[in-house]
């Protein structure tokens, strides 16, 4: 709970503005623009999407944290005036408006609160370790639980493939130790029953602790050891 409680959740917001024709300069070099203003983080970071997705006229502002948040609680008629006033400020009274926009909400989802985990510098590797130490049956994954790659997708992914390897270890060591306890209890059985067959010991290993009784009281139909237990 104290490794919880030390990771807080930053919010990541990329708001999309499609328009009917590009005004803004491109080519090598030229794919992202800074706006100053007095706040910090307002409407900031521009890129256009024209190096990646040629003729879309489409521009990507983001914001971080208590900007996400306060722009996450108007409506997207409000942040679309916003950014318009704001890259007339930069572009010109004249350019076109936008014909449509997109606002992700990260943190008003009740399933995601934010977009990815930001420890403390003080956070150390024994907080990594026990935030992610399974609970019982139940494993945990996702960036927040990379020590390296926190924050990032691929930190994600890397989390992935180590807490897959952890399960199938931990199940790997049930089955072992399953295999040992029946052995155990099976081999007084096996010392009197030297007459099975492999195939018959195979059969024999299956039972469960349980049916073992069971299966000795039918022994007294005189069918002998070796069938009452088969």
């Amino acid at each position: 709970m104290d490794a919880i409680e030390k990771c807080d959740v930053m919010v990541y917001t990329k708001i999309f503005l499609k328009f009917p024709y590009k005004f803004w300069p491109c080519g090598p070099e030229k794919e992202f623009f800074i706006y100053a203003h007095e706040r910090r983080g307002y409407y900031t970071f521009w890129q256009h999407m024209e190096n990646a997705y040629p003729g879309s006229n489409i521009l990507v502002v983001t914001l971080t944290n208590g900007e996400s948040k306060r722009v996450e609680a108007q409506s997207d008629h409000e942040t679309l005036k916003e950014a318009m006033e704001v890259l007339r400020n930069m572009f010109g009274p004249d350019i076109p408006d936008a014909t449509d926009i997109l606002v992700p909400r990260w943190w008003n989802n009740r399933f995601q609160r934010g977009s990815y985990s930001n420890y403390p510098i003080y956070f150390n590797h024994q907080n990594f370790d026990n935030i992610k130490a399974p609970v019982g049956r139940i494993f945990f994954t996702g960036e927040h639980t990379s020590e390296r790659f926190n924050g990032y997708v691929h930190g994600g992914y890397l989390a992935g493939i180590d807490t897959s390897k952890a399960l199938l270890e931990e199940m790997m060591e049930v089955a072992m130790r399953k295999n040992e306890s029946q052995a155990f209890l099976l081999e007084p059985l096996l010392a009197l029953t030297g007459s099975l067959t492999l195939t018959q010991t195979d059969a024999v290993s299956g039972l469960h602790k349980c049916e073992i009784p069971r299966q000795l009281f039918l022994s007294s139909n005189k069918l002998g050891l070796p069938e009452a237990i088969l």
